[in-house]
């Protein structure tokens, strides 16, 4: 079994896995701790856990054989920076969604320090999944890590041959469509709730694709933007990096950005059934 588990960054996706992990010790650092606003709320969470809370990066991994990154795409490397502490020959696993060269670049952070990192993709929503959501794993450390993760107590783990950033490619890409169809979710459901048309245009595209289920899968959509919004604009941005380090114009990509973002803006929790949430949206955007 593990000795230390380490969690940096203990959002949604490190609760849902939280349930499944095996080790002897399981610690946590979230940078919420930081903020005498969102101090005590965080302390609960990682007490309703049942993990180690700790306020300081360098204390949640002393002493781990594993860390888990788990922080916004914005603050990849600068968590890889902030891991002064992590001991010489445990793993470093990067969950986070950022571009391969932004991977690479928290790599170099950590493989100087004598970690071991390790390129992780979470290839589906983790709520629901948990420990159980397939992860795309590449790097020089990818087997071991892979077989780290496993006794961990994660079950879904492909290896992707190649170099770090070889999986955060492919989940950056896969992006551009599944990102993207949220954002066209959208402006298609917001443009047919103005126009007073909503159940006509869901009913068209259900008999263009029989099985869809437009309006659900419009409310789930919503339900994620609204929720996720912010942080998945920051993936998006990668995801706009990604494609320009390829030679590709992301303008697509950074329309979705802009959408993803104003979604998130919209704040607090998403209402139930999607007149609601549409409501809620048509009245964020018009002011």
């Amino acid at each position: 079994m593990i000795a230390r588990l380490s969690f940096i960054g203990f959002g949604e996706a490190a609760q849902q896995f939280r349930p499944a992990l095996r080790a002897c010790e399981i610690a946590a650092y979230d940078r919420k701790t930081d903020d005498e606003a969102t101090h005590a709320a965080k302390f609960r969470e990682y007490r309703a856990a049942g993990v180690v809370g700790l306020s300081s990066p360098t204390a949640a991994l002393g002493g781990c054989t594993a860390a888990l990154s788990l922080v916004t795409a914005d603050q990849c490397v600068a968590a890889a920076r902030a891991a002064a502490a992590l001991p010489a020959g445990s793993y470093w696993f990067d969950m986070n969604s950022a571009a391969p060269h932004t991977k690479r670049e928290a790599a170099a952070v950590i493989e100087a320090r004598g970690g071991r990192y390790v390129d992780v993709a979470i290839m589906a929503p983790v709520a629901g999944k948990g420990a159980e959501v397939p992860l795309l794993v590449s790097g020089p450390w990818a087997r071991e890590g892979a077989d780290m993760l496993c006794a961990a107590g994660f079950g879904d783990i492909t290896l992707l041959p190649g170099p770090v950033g070889a999986a955060s490619s492919v989940k950056m890409i896969r992006s551009v469509m599944i990102k993207g169809i949220e954002a066209l979710s959208a402006e298609c459901a917001l443009a047919a709730h103005a126009a007073g048309v909503l159940e006509t245009v869901i009913a068209s595209l259900d008999a263009s694709w029989p099985g869809a289920d437009w309006g659900a899968r419009f409310d789930y959509n919503l339900d994620r933007m609204i929720l996720h919004g912010t942080r998945r604009a920051a993936e998006m941005d990668e995801v706009v990096a990604s494609l320009e380090a390829l030679g590709v114009d992301g303008k697509m990509s950074r329309a979705t950005t802009a959408c993803q973002r104003a979604a998130g803006a919209a704040g607090g929790d998403a209402p139930a059934g999607l007149p609601a949430k549409l409501s809620l949206l048509s009245a964020h955007l018009r002011q």
